[in-house]
């Protein structure tokens, strides 16, 4: 009894130091912050890109605002437009892009000055195909379908103004900015001539002295030249005119029967690298070519397949070979008068002119 008394005694203390639990669970809580990066936004430049002819002056190929398909060179002129469709997107969100725009500048990137916003573009829907021109990637990542919360396409139209404003040579780009003021370009930067002058050199006099009537005299060879700003690129296509010419005096000149001397008695031989009017199929057995009658260009006929100083097409939407002068280069050109007899006078007053449309 002593001996299981002193155990249910021993028993009883344990029991008296053990602490009490009065609940079941326990917990311990930890702070958390997440930042979320600023993302800047990625643009990219879909295959849609076009050139459009301005209203006012259509070329031989292309009409008032339809796509300026014979333009080879990077010049550009007042009302004519550069034309893209890019694809945004915005990790943050579509609704954190403030603006996309059209960029002219010295030099190529972001930050150049706004010329122009671009359209945004709802017509596409969640889901849909990425167009696959435009090439979207974010570093290794392919995007293949549109995220209306992230992405939107845009249409920038930039127009060329007047060389007020627009002269000379820029890079021009499409850039999408954020809230935060992040911002990107595509990747493909432009580099354009705006609005570069264009002007004819002719090197020579046309001058016909002591001419016999009933004879056939010839002038000495002008040089005539594509003298465009350097570095605009501009090509020029050729054109020749001219009116019949006048005895200013009153000398009682007639040639044959009145006092005119027509611009029917005028011909030319033109050469040009290697073609010349041997190639043109309006050309006589002496390979010299007849001149039109115009008071300005296109005025009052139009001059394509016609007036061309060399011809070697007479289609009227296609580029004769040797016809069209590239900056700084010339034509060689020589002019043969048929006298008529009898003629008396010195015609002075009347003019053929030489005429260049840039491509």
């Amino acid at each position: 009894m002593k001996k299981l008394f002193s155990i249910m005694a021993m028993a009883m203390l344990i029991l008296s130091v053990m602490p009490v639990v009065l609940g079941t669970d326990v917990g311990v809580g930890i702070g958390i912050e997440i930042v979320t990066e600023d993302y800047a936004p990625n643009i990219w430049a879909c295959d849609t890109r076009t050139v459009l002819d301005d209203n006012t002056e259509p070329g031989r190929v292309s009409g008032a605002g339809t796509e300026l398909t014979e333009r080879e060179n990077n010049y550009a002129f007042e009302g004519e437009q550069i034309e893209y469709k890019v694809l945004v997107k915005d990790k943050n969100g579509i609704q954190k892009i403030s603006d996309v725009f059209g960029t002219l500048g010295d030099v190529q990137g972001a930050g150049n000055d706004i010329e122009v916003n671009c359209v945004e573009d709802l017509a596409h829907v969640d889901g849909e195909t990425l167009d696959t021109s435009c090439n979207a990637r974010i570093l290794e990542e392919t995007l293949t379908t549109f995220d209306e919360d992230t992405m939107r396409y845009y249409t920038c139209t930039f127009t060329v103004e007047t060389a007020d404003s627009h002269y000379g040579e820029y890079w021009y780009t499409v850039e999408a900015e954020d809230l935060d003021g992040l911002s990107s370009t595509v990747d493909e930067n432009e580099y354009w001539y705006l609005n570069p002058t264009i002007a004819l050199s002719i090197d020579g006099d046309l001058t016909f002295e002591d001419v016999r009537p009933g004879t056939q005299s010839y002038s000495s060879t002008l040089l005539v030249g594509n003298d465009a700003d350097d570095g605009s690129g501009v090509l020029l296509d050729m054109f020749i005119s001219g009116t019949d010419f006048y005895d200013s005096a009153s000398s009682g000149a007639a040639c044959p029967s009145s006092n005119v001397l027509e611009l029917s008695n005028f011909d030319y031989y033109a050469t040009s690298g290697a073609y010349s009017s041997a190639d043109d199929a309006r050309a006589d057995a002496e390979n010299y070519v007849g001149i039109g009658y115009a008071t300005g260009f296109n005025n009052p006929t139009p001059f394509y397949g016609a007036f061309e100083v060399i011809q070697t097409t007479a289609v009227a939407g296609e580029y004769s070979n040797g016809n069209v002068l590239t900056p700084g280069a010339e034509m060689a050109v020589t002019f043969r008068l048929d006298l008529p007899e009898p003629c008396n006078g010195d015609f002075d007053t009347g003019s053929i002119n030489f005429w260049g449309e840039a491509i």
